[in-house]
């Protein structure tokens, strides 16, 4: 019982980190139909911005966070007009972003191997070590810290999209591009937004990453699998989804780690892709597409 609890906790304070990593790479499918594959390799890049601030300017991870997320939103815009728009319009869309995203993927693997060589790499801010107990239980401190911030960053998100004229133009577009464009959203500029947000989601996270897991510049493609597995389960385009998804695949990878060892931890995110691939490919919250 108390080993079933214990694991639970530690899965589901995992589980807000994994949902905000997934976020944005949820929102930009489901407002542009981009399934970025260089997500998780800037995260990795916010991942060496956190480590390189401590380590040089002795500026917190946790407080990383305020540089990376507005400096990562403002190159995400750039990068979409720079990169994504000329595309738009092109019969196989879909698929011309998705080698644009593969090919800035490598592009910037290969600039962080340039940079900082391939070791790994960690920052190790004084929490990192240290843990909390309650009763017979515990929660890694940075772990904590990283979860009431993860929390913290997607309740903002919500109430952005619920409460402001924005928020609510970019969900229109996410249930329906063409018809949010004929009511007078301006898509291109909402298109833009929404990647900026994707791309800050990544920064984030990246800060948060750097204490929390050991990261080297190939360490991307692990991550973009296993995101791309829980945004599956919840359903590709849906927040709400790929939230439960974080949470349900975050407490199976650590229950089959606590059983099997931390090795075996990433095949719970394969072994749910293939199911959920195979049973039901929209997903627990997508749509079934006619």
């Amino acid at each position: 019982m108390t080993t079933g609890l214990q694991t639970l906790i530690l899965g589901l304070a995992l589980g807000g980190v994994y949902a905000l990593m997934a976020i944005g790479l949820s929102l930009t499918y489901g407002v542009m139909r981009i399934l970025n594959l260089a997500h998780a390799a800037f995260m990795v890049l916010g991942a060496y911005l956190a480590y390189w601030a401590l380590q040089i300017f002795h500026i917190d991870p946790l407080l990383s966070v305020l540089i990376n997320g507005p400096l990562f939103f403002i190159l995400g815009v750039s990068l979409y007009r720079l990169l994504f728009v000329p595309l738009a319009g092109r019969p196989r869309y879909t698929e011309a972003t998705l080698l644009l995203s593969f090919g800035l993927a490598l592009g910037v693997e290969g600039l962080m191997g340039t940079w900082w060589t391939g070791i790994y790499r960690a920052a190790n801010p004084v929490y990192a070590t240290r843990s909390i107990s309650f009763g017979p239980f515990y929660i890694p401190e940075g772990q904590l810290y990283a979860t009431v911030i993860s929390v913290g960053m997607l309740l903002v998100l919500w109430a952005f999209l619920q409460n402001t004229r924005i928020g609510r133009a970019i969900r229109a577009t996410m249930q329906n591009r063409t018809a949010a464009q004929i009511v007078g959203v301006n898509v291109e500029g909402i298109s833009a937004l929404a990647f900026g947000l994707g791309m800050a989601s990544a920064g984030i996270s990246g800060s948060l990453l750097s204490f929390l897991f050991p990261f080297f510049p190939g360490k991307h493609w692990q991550w973009i699998s296993s995101l791309l597995s829980l945004v599956v389960l919840g359903g590709m385009g849906s927040l709400i989804g790929t939230v439960v998804g974080a949470l349900l695949l975050s407490v199976a990878s650590v229950w089959v780690s606590s059983i099997l060892g931390p090795t075996w931890s990433p095949v719970t995110f394969y072994a749910a892709l293939f199911m959920v691939m195979m049973i039901r490919p929209q997903g627990l919250f997508g749509k079934k597409e006619a």
